[in-house]
């Protein structure tokens, strides 16, 4: 496929590793942000293709693996009242909460449908005046422009049987908590591409310099990946930190200037609890003041509901980089994609969903060996 064969060409994805083993004198680490580069990782072999001393591990870029317990149980709790119409992208179904799922609530005759657009759960709304449309807005930046669209156009028309459940994350003060945290190993970053498209790359630069650490923005494909890869290296080696953009072609510093406008206008900067990983501050994404009518937790009186998470799901050290989903007893196990125990093994974005897709049977014998 144009486009995209060219990123995938096996001839130069060898040359790009064997730059890479050139540039690379002394053991680093270096964590993908994005769960599409881990699933991109591991689909293509690429680790398998680094030098030994090279180490990669899995970030907190999947907005689904991160979504915290209790928003999910609001939405459980929402999308079971009569008269609702609960939308939602199909990868947060299977999502589990703290005794079930929104298909579970499904199978038992909730209302929930699947949408491809917030502006779905809109026409929905649109067309059925006497129930109540909830939509589940979660994600990162790159997703907030849209969702932030869906309702300032519900303002505009004057809909009053709409609205949203928020859980956005914003990705650079997940960096900060992992290099601020006592146990980090992380050395570089590899940024993801797209939430650099909407955001730009220009929030990345104080963490390079506070932390002296590069930072590479590179896309998804498994050129893009090893490109990010050697520059990021390069600059290990070489002792530099600064944020490089390998993705050009998308991407440029200022990012998209009228879609972090729309985010901007009806969201607003808040503290947010990370599954797995608990508060970090000024981390997420809320309905400002003037939208917090369109505010589903509130409108639903769910908004002070708390869960906690279950004690066997070493999910949240995965998303810090500090384990490999290999390592948990469960997987595999007791934590399988059909019975998970925690996000990372059900989303298609989420790192313990890779191992088991890509590497399941050498990740069970390093799991039985651990």
């Amino acid at each position: 496929m144009k486009y995209v064969d060219e990123f995938r060409d096996g001839g130069l994805a060898r040359e790009a590793a064997a730059a890479i083993a050139r540039e690379v004198t002394r053991p680093w680490t270096v964590m993908e942000i994005c769960g599409g580069q881990t699933h991109s990782i591991l689909k293509f072999g690429l680790d398998q293709l680094l030098p030994e001393k090279v180490r990669l591990v899995h970030g907190p870029g999947c907005p689904v693996c991160v979504t915290p317990l209790e928003i999910i149980d609001q939405a459980l709790a929402i999308a079971a009242r009569p008269g609702v119409i609960f939308c939602s992208f199909g990868d947060m179904l299977r999502v589990p909460g703290s005794r079930e799922d929104l298909l579970s609530v499904k199978a038992r005759g909730g209302d929930v449908r699947i949408v491809y657009s917030p502006l779905d759960a809109l026409r929905l709304a649109r067309e059925n005046p006497g129930r109540e449309v909830v939509f589940f807005a979660v994600g990162f930046e790159t997703t907030a422009p849209a969702n932030a669209m869906a309702v300032h156009q519900a303002r505009v028309e004057g809909l009053k049987n709409f609205s949203v459940l928020v859980s956005h994350v914003l990705v650079p003060p997940a960096m900060e908590a992992i290099l601020g945290s006592p146990g980090n190993q992380v050395q570089g970053f590899l940024a993801a591409g797209h939430v650099c498209t909407v955001m730009g790359f220009q929030d990345y630069e104080p963490l390079a310099s506070k932390y002296r650490v590069p930072i590479v923005v590179t896309g998804f494909e498994p050129l893009d990946v090893l490109q990010g890869l050697l520059l990021c290296l390069r600059q290990l080696e070489r002792g530099e930190a600064r944020v490089e953009n390998a993705y050009g072609r998308s991407v440029r510093a200022e990012g998209n200037p009228a879609a972090r406008r729309m985010a901007g206008r009806v969201f607003t900067v808040v503290d947010r609890k990370w599954r797995g990983i608990g508060l970090i501050p000024r981390s997420g994404w809320g309905l400002a003041p003037e939208y917090a009518a369109f505010d589903a937790a509130r409108r639903f009186g769910v908004a002070e509901q708390t869960a906690e998470e279950p004690a066997e799901c070493i999910s949240g050290l995965v998303l810090q980089g500090r384990k490999k989903p290999p390592e948990c007893p469960a997987f595999g196990t007791r934590c399988t994609p059909e019975r998970p125990l925690g996000a990372t093994m059900v989303s298609s974005e989420g790192a313990c969903a890779a191992y088991y897709r890509y590497r399941r049977e050498t990740a069970s014998s390093i799991s039985a060996a651990s």
